[in-house]
């Protein structure tokens, strides 16, 4: 999305989901002290947050000129995802591989798991823990693959029951599928030994499709209904009151993070929760979109090379001065934050942001060829 016509609102979420994730984070250096646990307890789902945000902007791109009735072209979605994806993530597991002391654990996945995104499927977490955050990058890689065919055949001939359908039975094949996976675990590892629930039900993308469909259906809703979409905008703060109260939900029910109920109705309760937000943010009248904030716009720009880098930040950090931070809380965490934010603007602008203005000037010049050969 260009700085021209970013919206305010979702620009606001992305800052708090990234911030939110460091906070959760902050477990890798002794936590925030018992006064300011509550602030990284659920940050993980700033992930979620991330997923649901993924599923409207992506699902926007590749709905909307199949509406148009003109063909979407395969090519500049995935030379887009390419660059807005590829360059930093690579520097960064180039810089996990060829320095030992830079990852926040001793072991990590072998290269080429990061390479084809299969890390999140068979993940060694007690051993290999390094750049496992890498994990929901698999997850949003596997939906870039496979959501713009998907898109394509279902809408060769368009019709709601068909995504209705569908969407029930990612929803509940999800459920069904977590719930088996975690009575096996209980049964099979009551204590946890192995990380069954990290392994198995966390980071597999087969378990992760909610937020991603949350998103896709709102972009489903504007791009084919926007006579609706915009009639029901006048509500956008009625949902982001909505989207509070079920978030509010979701804290209770992932209140034992690894149980029953959380990783069976949690997530799409979660999902939907989000996706009320989203709604919200899309609308520029809203309370959280009528304005933009200082520095969220910038944070929202460099939230991918932060997520990238924090966690490794972290550990280095520590390393040199973990032992004059200690025991001060919350504002040891922004000593670490604020490390972590240097971090991901160096990575934002030596590699990230050039390489997002060579995929502007190389699509600028695909335009005019194209305009050219229609003359």
């Amino acid at each position: 999305m260009n700085s021209t016509n970013r919206l305010p609102g979702l620009d606001l979420l992305r800052s708090i989901a990234i911030v939110w994730v460091m906070l959760f984070h902050s477990f890798l250096l002794g936590g925030l002290g018992p006064n300011w646990s509550w602030l990284s307890r659920y940050g993980w789902m700033g992930v979620d947050l991330f997923f649901v945000l993924s599923g409207f902007l992506i699902g926007t791109q590749v709905l909307a000129p199949i509406s148009q009735g003109r063909r979407l072209s395969f090519g500049d979605f995935y030379m887009r995802r390419a660059f807005r994806i590829l360059p930093a993530y690579l520097a960064v597991l180039a810089i996990y591989l060829c320095w030992p002391g830079f990852g926040e654990a001793a072991g990590m996945e072998p290269w080429w798991k990061f390479l084809t995104f299969t890390m999140n499927l068979t993940i060694d977490y007690a051993r290999n823990s390094a750049f496992s955050h890498a994990w929901s990058l698999c997850v949003e890689e596997h939906f870039y693959w496979l959501f713009p065919l998907l898109a394509v055949v279902l809408l060769k001939r368009p019709a709601t029951w068909k995504f209705v359908l569908l969407s029930a039975g990612v929803v509940l094949g999800g459920i069904a599928l977590r719930a088996a996976i975690w009575t096996h675990g209980m049964q099979t590892d009551p204590n946890m030994v192995r990380n069954w629930f990290v392994e198995d039900i966390y980071y597999p993308t087969l378990n992760r499709l909610d937020g991603l469909l949350c998103g896709v259906a709102l972009a489903a809703w504007k791009t084919f209904r926007p006579q609706v979409w915009l009639a029901a905008r006048r509500y956008a703060n009625l949902s982001l009151l909505g989207g509070m109260l079920m978030m509010a939900l979701s804290f209770w029910l992932f209140e034992d993070r690894t149980g029953i109920l959380g990783n069976t109705i949690g997530w799409p309760v979660l999902s939907v929760g989000l996706g009320l937000l989203v709604f919200a943010g899309a609308d520029r009248d809203s309370l959280i979109g009528k304005r933009n904030v200082p520095l969220v716009g910038w944070l929202a720009a460099i939230s991918y090379s932060l997520y990238l880098m924090h966690k490794a930040t972290y550990h280095l950090v520590q390393e040199q001065w973990g032992a004059n931070l200690a025991g001060a809380g919350f504002l040891a965490f922004l000593a670490y934050a604020g490390s972590a934010l240097l971090a991901g603007a160096a990575l934002h602008y030596t590699v990230e942001r050039p390489c997002l203005e060579l995929r502007g000037k190389i699509q600028e010049l695909r335009s005019k060829r194209s305009a050219l050969g229609s003359i």
